[in-house]
């Protein structure tokens, strides 16, 4: 499909859930982030990232990238007791700060409330969030009228269609038969 799916998202203020505080790294003050930047060390470009809750901003500088995540020094952090007391903090930015999606790619927060159409335009339901649980991205469908929420794979088989400024995608609903070229 080509749709890089850049970051997570939050369901407050459109703002974007761009990484994690794993804990703490070594006895300096660094720490360990567990990113959903495309490029890990993109994380540190944004300039200072907030906390959860809002109140906190975090100026970050990246030591180095390792298999677990980014080791990072927090700006006013300099041993490991202040680094484990950030432990499991959540960083955003607000979605204005992202640059633009380039054609063919799409944030998980645009796609989001759009409603889902199947090929004969006919609404199914609405995007509620996009999820992957290690597989790749999946579409999590809130059927019309239900409780009951469907998760379609993110191709092109099952999602041929994405119309972010019409609102909408167009979907082939699992056990519907995709159409092949």
């Amino acid at each position: 499909m080509g749709a890089q799916h850049r970051v997570a998202m939050s369901d407050k203020d459109r703002r974007i859930l761009l990484g994690r505080i794993a804990g703490p790294h070594g006895i300096q003050g660094n720490v360990v982030i567990e990113t959903y930047t495309g490029d890990p060390q993109g994380i540190a470009a944004y300039g200072p990232l907030e906390t959860e809750d809002g109140i906190r901003q975090l100026a970050i500088s990246i030591v180095r990238v390792t298999p677990k995540g980014v080791i990072a020094l927090v700006e006013g952090v300099s041993d490991r007791t202040g680094a484990e007391a950030l432990k499991g903090l959540k960083l955003y930015i607000d979605r204005d700060r992202l640059p633009a999606a380039t054609e063919g790619e799409f944030y998980q927060t645009d796609l989001v409330g759009l409603k889902a159409a199947d090929r004969n335009g006919q609404c199914i339901g609405t995007v509620v969030a996009v999820q992957n649980y290690g597989a790749g991205d999946l579409l999590e469908i809130r059927l019309e009228g239900k409780r009951k929420t469907e998760l379609v794979p993110f191709t092109d088989a099952f999602v041929p269609l994405i119309d972010v400024p019409g609102g909408r995608v167009v979907v082939v609903l699992p056990g519907d038969k995709p159409e092949t070229d």
